[in-house]
């Protein structure tokens, strides 16, 4: 409901009023109930468009104390301004929006105690359901939850995984069609959820396109930064080795742009003296110089998805899918070339 200019409550029953019909007919169209369908359509728009005129709004509190709800899901995420948890809180807003649902966030830091905090104090702030960002859930939830990326299975929760071992194929297909053939890699931080499985997926798929990845090669990141100085350790790291390579497979765009910027300061070109894959397709990695060749993730769409499941087992009080799989794609840009 709401208050108008003369301080009078706008309340169903007065836009009921004024277009003449029943409340509860008011009420289905308001609320989108199922019961809504079968109300003709130039009706619909008419309570729609008083509701607008008259700026009627409903008590959502008065709801969720009739129905027992709160609307509210939780999210718990590694960070909150990183490219990759924007992305996909960004989907997770947006369909939350539509369903009539509030979220709300916690920070995790790849912390189990943090997480267990999290999750307490959002299930005390009545969360109907908890979406996790890149952390390994260890058990189930007191409520239905969906883990992206997810990959233990836990009762009650869907897990929503990329296809690693296609990303890996295209992008070192990728660089060896382009002649490449001593590549470095940049391992994920082991408290990453697809960490292992990514390097697991390289190790798999390299010797099947060709290459012989050498382990004096292949970079540990240690660190939780979520700037692109997480990659740029790391990028010299590679070079003082003196062993050579001309292509770089990164863990996440974030610290291939960090890499190639330790890799202009000593004076490579990029991608003229070593090319740069990176993974996520975070929004800035299209507008780096030189544009980042990247493995996409659809990750405002798995925001989408794991909303999509969450609301459905909230209201319907259904068994989800335990898991469900989206798959990579390449993006080529600038940071990738032939071996001159």
């Amino acid at each position: 409901m709401k208050t108008d200019t003369n301080g009078v409550t706008v309340t169903l029953k007065a836009v009921a009023a004024h277009v003449g019909l029943s409340p509860g007919t008011v009420s289905a169209v308001l609320n989108d109930a199922p019961s809504a369908k079968h109300i003709p359509k130039p009706t619909r728009e008419r309570i729609i468009a008083a509701a607008r005129k008259l700026d009627y709004r409903p008590n959502f509190f008065a709801r969720s104390l009739r129905k027992q709800r709160t609307f509210t899901i939780g999210v718990i995420a590694c960070e909150i301004g990183d490219g990759y948890s924007s992305s996909i809180i960004a989907g997770i807003e947006a369909t939350a929006r539509e369903r009539d649902y509030f979220f709300v966030t916690g920070i995790h830091r790849h912390d189990p105690e943090l997480f267990e905090k999290y999750a307490r104090l959002l299930l005390q702030r009545g969360a109907e359901g908890i979406i996790s960002l890149d952390f390994n859930l260890e058990h189930s939830l007191a409520v239905p939850a969906v883990a992206i990326p997810g990959h233990t299975e836990n009762d009650g929760v869907t897990n929503i995984v990329l296809d690693h071992r296609r990303a890996a194929e295209l992008a070192l297909r990728h660089l060896y069609e382009l002649g490449h053939r001593n590549i470095a890699i940049l391992k994920g931080h082991p408290e990453s959820a697809d960490s292992r499985f990514r390097w697991n997926a390289v190790q798999e798929v390299a010797p099947e396109i060709g290459f012989n990845i050498d382990p004096e090669l292949v970079i540990q990141i240690d660190s939780t930064d979520s700037t692109p100085n997480l990659g740029y350790p790391y990028g010299k790291q590679l070079l003082a080795k003196n062993r050579p390579f001309t292509a770089l497979f990164a863990y996440n765009d974030i610290s291939a742009i960090g890499a190639i910027r330790a890799f202009q300061e000593a004076g490579k070109q990029v991608p003229r003296d070593i090319s740069v894959v990176g993974f996520d397709d975070i929004p800035g990695a299209a507008f780096h110089s030189p544009s980042l060749t990247t493995i996409r993730q659809p990750l405002r769409r798995m925001g989408e998805i794991a909303v999509e499941i969450l609301v459905s087992r909230i209201d319907d009080a259904k068994e989800g899918e335990r898991e469900i799989a989206v798959q990579p794609e390449i993006v080529v840009r600038e940071s990738t070339g032939p071996v001159s």
